[in-house]
């Protein structure tokens, strides 16, 4: 029996065709986003805790960080007294000016992408008929990679008459009788978690995209003859 007769009401092949159309789901994108938007929104406090910290490098009377140093009395370190650096010109070096244009850079840029996922996930459906996971991989990228070239650079401040004097010994990537503090590790921990937040994403973006926006191959007809 056919499926399909023609006019004259002789079998005629009829022609079924098969689309694909794949959405996603509302609940589980929400979810999804919603965790990485969080995830994003921690690494840029963790980020910024490190950047105000003024404990990247200490010797035992002495610390600084990117924007802040503090000095204190030799075995009383609660009677600290912190400056903050008012403007780039007050920094000690050229090194220490592109590190932390590099790493306040990088922490504006994290703080973008975890801005946009979140405005993503939350803005009405009607406006991205068919959204993916938005912009903010490469984003996130951007700001992993200003981050770790601040960060890479900043050890060159060892050479600053500043951690000379209270550094002996010090020089480019040596730190003297200073030592390394929570603060550059944190902010080491920082930049290697929003690494791996890209490397995990990518591939999910790429997949979501395919998703979406289907190929030609995905929507190609399927077409049924019968006598």
């Amino acid at each position: 029996m056919g499926t399909g007769v023609s006019p004259a009401g002789s079998p005629h092949c009829a022609l079924f065709t098969s689309r694909l159309v794949l959405t996603p789901r509302p609940a589980t994108f929400l979810m999804e986003v919603g965790v990485w938007a969080a995830l994003g929104l921690s690494l840029t406090g963790m980020s910024g805790l490190s950047l105000v910290s003024p404990a990247w490098f200490q010797s035992p009377s002495f610390s600084y960080g990117v924007f802040t140093y503090c000095s204190w009395p030799q075995g009383d370190r609660w009677n600290q007294s912190c400056v903050t650096f008012g403007s780039p010109k007050d920094m000690p070096g050229l090194a220490w000016k592109v590190s932390a244009a590099m790493l306040l850079g990088g922490w504006v840029l994290l703080a973008i992408s975890a801005l946009l996922l979140l405005a993503w996930a939350l803005a009405p459906r009607r406006l991205y008929p068919g959204r993916g996971p938005g912009p903010t991989p490469m984003v996130q990228a951007a700001a992993a990679a200003s981050t770790l070239v601040g960060l890479l650079v900043f050890p060159a401040t060892l050479a600053s008459p500043l951690a000379k004097e209270v550094c002996e010994g010090s020089c480019t990537y040596y730190s003297g009788t200073c030592q390394l503090s929570w603060g550059y590790a944190t902010a080491i921990f920082n930049a290697v978690l929003t690494s791996l937040l890209v490397v995990i994403r990518w591939p999910q973006t790429t997949a979501i995209q395919r998703t979406t926006n289907p190929s030609s191959s995905d929507t190609r007809g399927i077409t049924l003859m019968s006598e």
